[in-house]
């Protein structure tokens, strides 16, 4: 339709499935991730670790956060006409450059074009919760006023980020951070947008699972370039192998419970949907660490072997720990169902120290227990 008035949809409305046009745009921020994951690469090769981790989180968070709040507010005003769709194309434009910025912020700390990408994103965001304001009556038209108004204030703060001392820029990143989080904590205090539960828990999935592809993917041409100049097929078949089983365990475990039975509210959905910036973030390192892994097999990272191994550990055992903290444990019933992801993350984090086969025992250790939950599960069952 060519244009529709902005008012909420319902909560509760049935058959609320992701969109294309969503599709598409997490599609495009994917490409956002893998340069923040290239740049993590390098970093962790060279063995810049500090620098590496610090850069990674700052750049990986403009990412998450344009996710977060084009989803939700998705979830909640989604007209899909024509002035809906031209404003999430011009966020798309936003990531692209905001990609193009990456490179620039993580080697030199010149967020310049990074900035610039993420405040085209956020003027886009910032005219449709306007738009919402004006369909809106009461409560919730307040609320989207207050949407609106943080996201100017915010955009000023990134502008003035550019303009503040080099050595000053990455504290101030932190404050605008804060600032950022603090935004639908002070729009919805009042009252809460008519999210669909179905939907945003969905929509989480699906960036996961395209997350967990470009781990893949990337893991994947590492390997292939490797080989067609080292020909090391003995030293990179545990690894490609370890990683494959790696992100298949990630896979299994985070859509083996129904977490929108849990995200009901803003009292357990914010925290859910803050927290996956952890889960997120820790995917794609997945990825970026079997790189490392793959470069210090064939000698091009000037990295030992325990530091590569605990760039696929580390984030490998965070992901398992956070999503178990995040919804896992609600649904678990018994000692044995509660200990096996957090066991599984410190018996993962262990396998770094296991020498040059570390990804492959990480990777069998992780299927182990995806094998486990599902016996453990299936016996909790039949004894109900």
């Amino acid at each position: 339709m060519a244009y529709v008035p902005m008012i909420a949809r319902s909560p509760d409305e049935g058959h609320r499935a992701a969109t294309p046009l969503e599709l598409f745009f997490d599609l495009c921020f994917v490409v956002a991730v893998a340069q923040a994951g290239a740049r993590l690469v390098h970093a962790l090769a060279e063995g810049h670790v500090g620098a590496g981790i610090s850069g990674y989180l700052f750049v990986f968070f403009g990412v998450f956060w344009a996710w977060v709040n084009f989803s939700w507010f998705a979830s909640a005003y989604d007209t899909d006409d024509v002035p809906y769709r031209v404003a999430v194309l011009v966020q798309i434009a936003g990531v692209l450059i905001y990609a193009a910025g990456v490179p620039r912020a993580f080697d030199a700390n010149d967020w310049t074009i990074a900035v610039v990408g993420y405040l085209v994103m956020r003027v886009a965001l910032t005219v449709q919760w306007l738009r919402a304001a004006a369909g809106e009556r009461g409560p919730a038209r307040a609320t989207a006023v207050k949407y609106a108004v943080g996201l100017l204030v915010c955009q000023a703060g990134w502008v003035a980020l550019l303009v503040a001392p080099e050595g000053m820029r990455r504290w101030l990143f932190l404050v605008m951070v804060v600032a950022e989080l603090s935004v639908p904590l002070i729009a919805e205090r009042s009252h809460q947008t008519p999210w669909h539960a179905h939907h945003i828990v969905e929509r989480y999935g699906l960036f996961t699972l395209i997350v967990l592809g470009e781990t893949i993917s990337a893991s994947t041409i590492a390997v292939q370039s490797a080989l067609d100049e080292h020909e090391a097929l003995g030293e990179l078949l545990p690894i490609a192998a370890g990683g494959l089983l790696l992100v298949f365990a990630a896979w299994w475990i985070y859509f083996a419970v129904p977490a929108h039975e849990r995200v009901t509210g803003n009292r357990s959905a914010l925290p859910w949907g803050y927290g996956h910036f952890v889960i997120l973030g820790s995917a794609a390192a997945i990825g970026a660490g079997i790189e490392v892994a793959v470069e210090q097999a064939v000698g091009k990272a000037h990295v030992s072997t325990p530091a590569a191994n605990l760039a696929v550990c580390v984030p490998a055992a965070i992901f398992l720990a956070v999503v178990w903290l995040l919804h896992s444990r609600h649904f678990k019933r018994g000692a044995a169902q509660q200990l096996l992801l957090p066991v599984t993350a410190l018996l993962v984090l262990g396998c770094a120290w296991t020498g040059e086969h570390a990804v492959l025992w990480a990777g069998l250790v992780a299927a182990l227990a995806v094998a486990a939950g599902v016996t453990l599960q299936h016996r909790a069952r039949s004894e109900a």
